[in-house]
């Protein structure tokens, strides 16, 4: 017989200057691995790295370069509360840095997001634990894009270096 599954949201509190990547992994060696991912990926980037233990002693393990996006990750991860989930901030460096090469950890299962927008992480919960269902991630969609905005985000990619012309 099964029990009850409750379903909540919690905000990704954050500066608008700091993107978040959250994800699942399946063991502790995320911590470490995704440190020196980031680290090795972006010289000068800061970050802070959370991931939520679900054996053992279930604890909150803590990794990064800068105190205050370590205290950020750790007291978000302390509010998700999802097992083996992680929670990656960062500054002076965007996900598209290292996204893939966060994907390409042994470990990592999932990526929920990889963003700067305001975020909500949706929460199952049931006697047994937490669990993460889905992000919410920025806002809906207000409308289509047409040739103005064609112009503006294909500008955008050039100025970046992401699309010739």
């Amino acid at each position: 017989m099964s029990g009850s599954v409750v379903f909540s949201t919690v905000t990704i509190s954050k500066p608008g200057d700091v993107n978040v990547v959250l994800g699942q992994s399946h063991f502790i060696k995320t911590v470490e691995d995704i440190y020196e991912v980031v680290a090795g990926s972006v010289p000068g980037a800061k970050f802070g790295l959370a991931f939520c233990e679900s054996s053992g002693d279930c604890l909150i393990r803590i990794e990064g370069n800068d105190e205050e996006l370590k205290d950020l990750a750790r007291d978000n991860a302390r509010a998700i509360g999802a097992g083996h989930s992680f929670i990656l901030f960062l500054k002076d460096c965007y996900p598209i840095n290292v996204l893939n090469a966060i994907k390409n950890i042994q470990e990592v299962c999932t990526i929920y997001c990889a963003t700067a927008n305001p975020a909500e992480v949706v929460i199952a919960e049931s006697a047994h634990g937490r669990g993460i269902m889905g992000v919410i991630d920025g806002e809906k969609p207000k409308g289509v894009e047409g040739p103005d905005g064609i112009a503006w985000r294909t500008d955008l990619l050039r100025k970046f270096g992401y699309k010739r012309g």
